[in-house]
């Protein structure tokens, strides 16, 4: 009896599985598949709506007609992908006339660079620089820009086309007018330039792990110097952050500013010093118990502490000291 029902119910469980199979839904046919919604191709420059046109605008393919190339080039760039191909509202859709402006008057008047008004962002262009600046700031308005009204920068009539190209791509991000950012900051800023490349002690910007913005926004600050942080310490510590303390002995001039002794962009000096060691100290310690005089006048013996690290041979915390015994930055 045990060996029938164990058969009984195989054949129970064979005739369940045989019984879903035949409840599950058969597999639509090619004339019941839906049918799928047509793949989107890359949005077309669109032409004018008619409250644009009476506006004086004409489209961006009535440019391309005499600017093949200029249109070409733009199409390139991020910008030009972004306008031509996929605007995300009716501004972006209308294309070079959302930087340069109506075209319909310069058409109509034969072309040629700044006739019907437009504005050409060249640098021989008669259109303010704070007219030029306003179109980019149109949409470019957060971030990093918030504080460009009353900059340094702005307040020098800087345009934003000295520092970016929007027509082509000079540069692998932020469509800078040099490769680089140094190479784009010292257009003007030579000297900086010179210090951040050529000297030996140096900030790691020729080594690409640094840039000029990692300090600075050149777009505008409530800082000196255009500086990122509320100050040009706490712009140090960013990196530098076990200079920052606290400590239990305080060595004056660190708090009040990083650069009494150092020059942050570059210097000929180890740890891009001001000045070498042991006169850098001397520019303070004038007088002291074993002589601090740079050429060790009064005293022969003082002229050993000029050798070698110099002060730091002893003063070696010379940030701070957190050490009881610490008073004079020995340990």
């Amino acid at each position: 009896m045990s060996g029938k029902s164990a058969g009984f119910a195989v054949l129970l469980t064979i005739a369940a599985l045989l019984g879903g199979m035949l409840l599950l839904p058969s597999s639509p046919t090619p004339a019941q598949t839906p049918a799928q919604p047509p793949m989107q191709t890359p949005s077309q420059p669109l032409a004018p709506t008619p409250e644009l046109a009476a506006a004086g605008y004409v489209g961006a393919e009535t440019c391309k007609t005499c600017h093949p190339d200029q249109h070409d080039m733009f199409a390139s760039t991020k910008m030009g992908r972004l306008f031509l191909k996929h605007p995300r509202n009716a501004r972006e859709a209308l294309g070079c006339e959302n930087c340069h402006g109506p075209g319909k008057e310069h058409v109509e008047k034969g072309g040629g660079k700044g006739v019907g008004g437009l504005i050409t962002f060249a640098k021989n262009d008669k259109t303010p620089v704070d007219k030029r600046n306003e179109v980019c700031l149109t949409c470019h308005t957060k971030g990093a820009r918030l504080f460009w009204k009353g900059s340094a920068h702005e307040a020098r009539d800087v345009a934003c086309t000295n520092c970016h190209r929007v027509m082509s791509d000079q540069s692998p991000k932020a469509q800078l007018a040099k490769f680089n950012e140094i190479e784009t900051c010292g257009t003007c800023h030579l000297q900086k330039k010179a210090a951040a490349i050529g000297r030996s002690s140096h900030m790691p910007l020729r080594e690409g792990k640094m840039t000029c913005t990692s300090c600075h926004n050149p777009h505008g600050t409530t800082t000196p110097a255009l500086l990122r942080e509320i100050g040009e310490n706490e712009t140090c510590y960013r990196c530098h952050a076990e200079k920052r303390g606290p400590f239990l002995w305080i060595h004056s001039p660190v708090p009040e500013s990083c650069s009494n002794c150092h020059d942050p962009h570059g210097s000929n000096h180890e740890q891009m010093l001001k000045v070498a060691k042991p006169r850098l100290c001397q520019q303070c310690h004038v007088l002291g118990p074993h002589g601090a005089f740079p050429d060790g006048r009064g005293i022969v013996t003082a002229l050993r502490f000029e050798m070698g690290r110099a002060c730091v041979n002893c003063h070696a915390n010379i940030h701070g000291s957190n050490h009881p015994a610490g008073k004079f930055f020995t340990r």
